[in-house]
């Protein structure tokens, strides 16, 4: 937990503050140093900190044993505990004093910044506005919502942290949905045989799609394959260069990493609207890692829905395959004085591996995962990652009384991917200035052709029956 502490008193206060602070914030603020991004401990030892109000430059946090000991996120109550033994109950009719320094517990004015705690599953990032009174469990305070700037203050830092795949939640919506993923201790889970590389989250999926009316029992349709992500948070804040106006000059939030998948569909898919195509949630994932910026604990939120989207006209029968590969960056970045701008990026390798189609119609499958990222529970950044197969076919037939007849036609089967997405006002918790609307990111799109053929065939006129 990270607490920075406003003094109401004189120079000499605050500089006494200045000097009953940790090591790390001192050395911070001597010589403004890169503050370094790395993975906080988890479980037990998720980080706490306590930052002190010191004028000039560099953090204003620095590391504490205060605790949340529980937090009520509606009305913003929280309780505050120490790491050493509880404070002692006032005397009967006799009200708190709230503390006026940091040392002595939490007072009016601290900004708070926790990992997860009870009743505060994304983190906690709130200002003290008052001190009511205290518990066996520790102080009871009110509190308001905060921004990082008050605790990160004119420092820098800049980095990227992997996501452990063993901390993401995953909740299947279907039958038939299996997690994979690997740990460097050699630990695995998921189904026997699957190999994914470390670092790695995998879900494999096969679902059956409805067909038209009347189709052959050949003409079945299904769509399997696999997801698998690696995913990566991208931080950066420098408090330098506002001049008198607050807040961090540049800031940025993204979610990083490497994809890959390997699907297939099959059969002929049911007729569907372009308003209405098709869509099958099959997977939600979640997780809450938290980041160290130096002394202060910032928890990013993750949510995934993987998704399969089937979009269909007339009834073209196909069987495409492919595997893909690539990278995806999405997030917004701030610049002081031009403000929020978003972030979306993707490199895809395609493999063709088979594809066949017949008959007349179109169809369009896309195996996605709509993602949110936010900080202590305040959705940031939202996108929609969506590699897709499509292909279309045009079938012709005529005939004559003399009894010729010809068939001709032509098919062509595509891959692609899609990339959209928006930034939202939630983005202030860096501190950075409020807008109204939402953000959107530039659209990222690209297709590319998989196979395809075209031909005909004629059958000559019959023979007259000999007299």
């Amino acid at each position: 937990m990270a607490v920075t502490a406003c003094s109401s008193g004189g120079s000499s206060n605050a500089s006494g503050k200045a000097a009953d602070a940790e090591p790390v914030a001192a050395t911070a603020a001597a010589t403004e140093p890169r503050l370094a991004v790395a993975a906080a401990p988890a479980g037990a030892g998720a980080p706490s900190a306590v930052a002190h109000s010191a004028k000039g430059t560099g953090v204003k946090a620095a590391k504490s044993s205060l605790k949340v000991a529980s937090f009520d996120q509606k009305s913003g109550k929280a309780v505050i505990a120490t790491g050493g033994s509880a404070p002692k109950e006032p005397a009967k009719g006799v009200a708190p004093k709230p503390s006026q320094s940091s040392k002595d517990g939490v007072a009016v004015g601290d900004v708070i910044a926790s990992a997860p705690a009870p009743g505060a599953p994304h983190g906690v990032l709130a200002k003290v506005t008052k001190v009511t009174g205290t518990t066996d469990k520790g102080t009871e305070v009110n509190t308001a919502p905060a921004t990082l700037d008050a605790l990160l203050g004119d420092s820098e830092a800049k980095g990227k942290v992997p996501v452990d795949p063993s901390s993401v939640k995953v909740v299947p919506l279907m039958k038939g949905v299996q997690v994979s993923w690997t740990k460097p201790d050699g630990i695995h889970a998921g189904p026997k045989g699957a190999k994914v590389p470390l670092g790695n989250l995998r879900l494999d999926i096969g679902a059956s799609l409805p067909t038209p009316p009347g189709s052959p029992v050949s003409a079945e349709a299904s769509a399997a394959g696999f997801v698998q992500l690696a995913p990566e948070v991208d931080f950066s804040y420098d408090g330098k260069g506002t001049g008198s106006t607050g807040g961090p000059g540049t800031a940025s939030l993204a979610l990083n990493g490497d994809w890959s998948s390997a699907w297939e569909l099959k059969g002929q898919a049911a007729a569907t609207t372009g308003d209405k195509p098709l869509r099958m949630p099959f997977a939600k994932l979640h997780a809450d890692p938290v980041i160290q910026v130096g002394p202060v604990p910032v928890v990013v939120n993750l949510d995934l829905t993987c998704y399969l989207q089937v979009d269909a006209e007339g009834k073209l029968s196909v069987d495409v395959k492919q595997e893909m590969k690539g990278d995806f960056r999405v997030g917004g970045a701030y610049s002081w004085g031009k403000g929020w701008s978003g972030i979306s990026k993707a490199n895809t390798e395609v493999s063709p591996v088979r594809a066949t189609a017949s008959a007349s119609g179109k169809v369009k499958a896309a195996l996605g995962a709509e993602a949110s990222v936010g900080l202590y529970g305040a959705v940031g950044v939202s996108a929609d990652l969506a590699p897709y197969l499509r292909a279309e076919g045009e079938a012709t037939a005529s005939a004559s009384s003399d009894g010729k007849a010809s068939a001709s036609g032509k098919w062509a089967a595509y891959g692609g991917v899609d990339l959209t997405g928006a930034l939202s006002a939630h983005l202030k918790i860096f501190g950075t200035p409020l807008f109204e609307r939402r953000i959107p990111l530039d659209l990222y799109h690209r297709e590319w052709k998989l196979a395809g053929g075209e031909g005909g065939v004629s059958t000559p006129k019959k023979k007259a029956a000999a007299s």
